[in-house]
């Protein structure tokens, strides 16, 4: 019988990630990337001492009580509200998650998509697709001015900074930001970014974009009243989380265009999208695709394996979530 700790790869992840945590581990490994239920999570837990997560297994009380053995949940995600941290916590079970190694590729990602929303790409080539494009208009799917124009940004963490860059170097946009706590004054200059009130952002921003972490806090921190205060030629990105936006008032508000565009790589419910989304036309759909690079994936994928593996070895983990008692 192995003395090794026993873990559980919950999903699909690179093989040779796969590989090097069967070197410390008896490995189970979902390779065949089966969708499990709360409950088949929790039985596949069973004497499992740890738990490779990729951002969609819920691990709350309910799965932490039937599954006493568990010691730590590696999220192969910056984003961890899939776990119930106070639950965690008071069941002595380690979180951890993967900041930084997919900070570039969010962010180049990010004003992809901004760019296609608003140089209309997507809307344009289902036209071209459809066959409709007969001859040439002065006005032929023309969008919004990206140089030169004003890029707001609610939540400036890592990835926040690293999309003000882009916009006020690559694109001479005038970068305004609004965060819960205002960034020091070298790294405001570095990003060439200005701190305003949300109302202040949303009212002068020409593309509004969303990297903020979801908490209960900011779910729908863009609902109704916020897109009532858009510019209407304004375009609204969201590659933080599903449920910051209020996905059926952002529909309505692009149906009657009161504003002008918004992309998407993130949704309420996810993975089911609101229908009212798949109907109007001056929207951008991405299925959760913004760290999607294969270098990327794999560099989260193995920072969650660096983490189990420093767990067991007693060195602590290298990206906490929380803090247990010693």
């Amino acid at each position: 019988m192995s003395n090794k700790p026993r873990i559980l790869i919950a999903r699909a992840i690179s093989p040779e990630v796969v590989q090097r945590l069967q070197q410390h581990f008896e490995v189970q490994s979902n390779q065949d990337d089966v969708v499990w239920t709360p409950e088949e999570l929790a039985q596949q837990l069973q004497g499992k001492d740890g738990v490779l997560t990729t951002g969609s297994q819920r691990i709350d009380t309910q799965l932490l009580t039937a599954c006493p053995q568990l010691r730590i949940v590696a999220n192969m995600a910056v984003g961890y509200n899939n776990f119930d941290v106070p639950a965690m916590t008071a069941a002595g079970v380690q979180g951890t998650n993967a900041p930084d190694v997919l900070t570039e590729t969010t962010a180049d990602f990010g004003f992809a998509l901004l760019m296609a929303t608003a140089r209309r790409i997507c809307e344009s080539e289902h036209y071209l697709r459809a066959g409709l494009w007969k001859d040439w208009h002065y006005d032929l799917f023309a969008g919004a001015e990206v140089h030169g124009s004003t890029l707001g940004i609610i939540g400036m963490g890592r990835i926040g900074q690293a999309i003000a860059k882009r916009g006020a170097y690559g694109f001479g946009m005038k970068v305004v930001y609004h965060n819960r706590s205002r960034l020091d004054a070298a790294l405001e200059a570095e990003c060439k970014a200005s701190y305003v009130s949300k109302e202040e952002l949303l009212k002068t921003a020409d593309h509004v974009m969303l990297v903020l972490p979801f908490t209960p806090e900011n779910r729908h921190t863009i609902g109704e009243a916020e897109l009532a205060q858009m510019k209407p030629t304004a375009t609204l990105i969201n590659i933080a989380r599903g449920g910051i936006v209020d996905d059926a008032a952002l529909a309505k508000a692009l149906r009657e265009q009161r504003i002008a565009a918004a992309g998407l790589d993130v949704f309420e419910g996810e993975p089911a999208v609101h229908p009212d989304l798949l109907t109007v036309p001056n929207v951008v759909l991405t299925p959760h695709i913004a760290s999607a690079t294969k270098g990327t994936r794999t560099a989260m994928a193995g920072l969650a394996a660096d983490n189990l593996i420093s767990y067991f070895e007693g060195k602590g983990p290298l990206t906490p979530v929380n803090q247990l008692a010693r």
